[in-house]
């Protein structure tokens, strides 16, 4: 893999992993090893992924499932999701030390919360081997088998394949993120069924929007790393448009778990989907009227994306929780 890693950093032009000034300094207590692995992990991006996890559960039990089952599927989730981004960490460093967004990463930092690369790699592949053993043993097997090709479609197949080469990286690659839906229903169920491939398929269309929009915010940071998003290779008018396009079918593909989910759910879905498509217009007119990538307009839809989405699976929850029947 370490050889592999160095090819893509060196045609890039980028600087190779391990260069010098990244071997942390000094001697370093446990708790900040500890605590630097963490950060690693992204545990915000995490929390995102678990918001998805539980309603997701509470759907296909049509109620609570047991709270052993719960604690074991979020464990296992966090744990295979804290594998997936550090092992992204490990492989990025190059590009992380070049972008400020990302230069304070532990594996780039200089300093006493500097982690070795060795260490960063060990951590993700120890958690991954947790992160399958739990859910394996104390789930089932579907959904450990799930959880690790999250896994490694994130590693491979966005990070090392497509990252660096395309601006379609974020469209195929953010199909990891829609893993903890399919998860969470195995984990209850023993299969995956056809609301759990809509759920992928709402996530997977919410993915586009919301990373490109943080992406136009910091464009010039992708660009000086020569990672081709798709605010880097075209114009924001370009990016509005299809961040728009994509907004529809995340809405429409929201609207086809109405037949399972129930008409009070297809109401939430609808507003929250107008709320969504309101603020996605309102970018796209901000930059046709600016002409600048660098309007605030971005950043307002990259927060409304995380509640939108928040929103929506807590309405999945609370419809999963009503008496069946009853709507």
């Amino acid at each position: 893999m370490t050889e592999l890693i160095s090819a893509l950093t060196a045609q890039d032009g980028l600087p190779a992993p391990g260069a010098a000034g990244t071997r942390p300094a000094g001697r370093r207590s446990a708790l900040v090893v500890i605590r630097s692995l963490f950060q690693l992990t992204k545990p915000r991006i995490i929390e995102l992924l678990l918001v998805t996890t539980l309603p997701t559960m509470l759907l296909a039990r049509r109620g609570l499932p047991g709270l052993g089952l719960i604690l074991v599927t979020l464990i296992g989730g966090a744990l295979a999701a804290g594998s997936a981004n550090t092992l992204n960490c490990y492989i990025d460093r190059d590009i992380d030390a070049v972008m400020k967004r990302t230069s304070r990463r532990p594996l780039v930092a200089r300093g006493p919360a500097t982690i070795r690369p060795g260490e960063a790699l060990a951590s993700g592949i120890a958690l991954g081997i947790a992160s399958t053993l739990l859910l394996g043993l104390l789930a089932n097997w579907l959904s450990a088998a799930l959880a690790d090709g999250a896994i490694l479609f994130y590693v491979f197949v966005y990070t090392l394949l497509l990252k660096r080469r395309t601006a379609a990286n974020i469209v195929i690659g953010g199909a990891a993120g829609c893993f903890p839906v399919l998860v969470g229903w195995a984990a209850v169920t023993g299969t995956v069924s056809w609301p759990a491939v809509v759920l992928f398929a709402v996530i997977f269309l919410w993915t586009p929007p919301h990373f490109w929009a943080l992406a136009m915010k910091f464009r010039e940071d992708y660009a000086a790393a020569n990672v081709p998003m798709l605010p880097v290779v075209a114009s924001a008018g370009t990016v509005a448009r299809k961040i728009l396009l994509y907004s529809y079918a995340m809405v429409a593909a929201t609207l086809l778990l109405a037949p399972y989910a129930g008409w009070p759910y297809a109401l939430c879905a609808a507003g929250l989907g107008g709320w969504f498509l309101v603020e996605a217009h309102r970018l796209r007119a901000s930059i046709a009227a600016a002409g600048d990538s660098r309007s605030p307009a971005p950043m307002r839809l990259f927060h409304l994306s995380i509640a939108y989405l928040t929103l929506l699976f807590a309405v999945v929850a609370v419809t999963a929780l009503l008496p069946r029947g009853h709507w």
